[in-house]
Parts: structure tokens; sequence; C-alpha cells
């Protein structure tokens, strides 16, 4: 019964059957919290940001008219629940000055990562991606791990295919840099253990 498509289920919740909603919360419940806790950067405030996600969901669902995929749909609904949550509670972002990057330092990050294990290598991207802000952290998990396209991201985010892009390769240079300095240091520690 799980494998008709997400319009039949909103179909039916929007004539009443609200229980057919427990579906689509299953189908994406990790999703959302996924994305909260790459967001909040806390499993309770994740936690409360999925459910508020879903309950605007539930409510908004008349107004989902299908002109993106009803994931973008969520994901932007979840996104802005997140941005929400955050500017309630004021956390600070940390900052990365992007000055020093040039084309040299990708060759060099990816000569380097190429030498890591892969299981150390995800450790490590998983890691640097949460020295990000959130906004860049976010645009990156979206891009690499989520496999959103730059027009989904636009959605998502409110902003044009144009500017997803431009923020895109922005937040790279940021993990670039974040990624050359952690790799930096595992060498010395490593040289310093012989």
């Amino acid at each position: 019964m799980g494998t008709f498509n997400d319009q039949h289920y909103i179909d039916l919740i929007l004539k009443g059957q609200a229980n057919e909603f427990a579906v689509l919360v299953d189908r994406y419940k990790d999703m959302v919290f996924s994305l909260a806790l790459k967001m909040v950067k806390n499993n309770e405030e994740a936690e409360e940001v999925a459910q508020d996600t879903f309950i605007k969901i539930y409510t908004s669902l008349k107004k989902f008219k299908g002109d993106s995929k009803f994931s973008t749909w969520i994901y932007k609904i979840a996104y802005n629940t997140c941005l929400d949550r955050l500017k309630k509670s004021k956390k600070e972002e940390n900052n990365i000055s992007i000055d020093e990057f040039s084309i040299d330092l990708i060759k060099t990050m990816s000569n380097a990562l190429s030498v890591l294990e892969d299981k150390e290598r995800k450790q490590t991207i998983q890691d640097c991606l949460n020295l990000l802000p959130k906004e860049d952290n976010f645009l990156l998990t979206l891009f690499y791990f989520d496999d959103q396209n730059l027009e989904e991201i636009a959605k998502i985010m409110n902003i044009t295919a144009n500017n997803a892009k431009v923020k895109l390769f922005r937040s790279r240079q940021k993990l670039t840099i974040i990624l050359k300095d952690k790799l930096q240091l595992e060498r010395l520690e490593y040289y310093e253990r012989d």
C-alpha cells in the first residue's frame, strides 16, 4: 500500500483522510530531520524543527500545486523552519575567510584526500562541513549528498539558479580552506608520531 506516489496520498488527505499523512511523514522524516540537524546542530532542536516542519506541511498541503517535486517543496518548508529557529535562538555562525583561496588549493586538497581511507575521508568531510556556516553546509549537503540540482536548490532557498550556483561555488571555496587546514594538521600529527 505504501507504493503509491505522493500525490495519491495528498489527494486522500485533502479529501479528509488525515491518517494518510502518516505515510508522507514516514517517507520524509529522515530527510527533514537530517536537514534540521545539519542546520541547528542540536538533536533536540532538530527534532522540534522536524515536528514544526510537518505541522506546517500538513496545514499548508492544499497550497502544494505540483510545480516542483513534493520533496523540493518539503525541503523549502524545512529550510525556512530551520532559519526561523536560528533567528529565534540568535546563534552566531563561524565566518571563514576565503581570501587565500586558489585553484592550487583544490589540487592539493584533492591529492591529500586520495591518501585518506574512505571512512576517514567521509568523516573528515562531515567534520569540516559542520565547521561551515549553516547556509554553506546546507547548500553543499543538498548538492552533493541529497543530489538536488541547482534549480531545486534555488526553489528551496527562494533564490535564482544563478545565485544558487554562485553560493555553491563560494561554499566550496570555504570547504576547501577548512579541508586544507585539517589535512595539514593530520599530516603534521602523522609525522610527529614517527
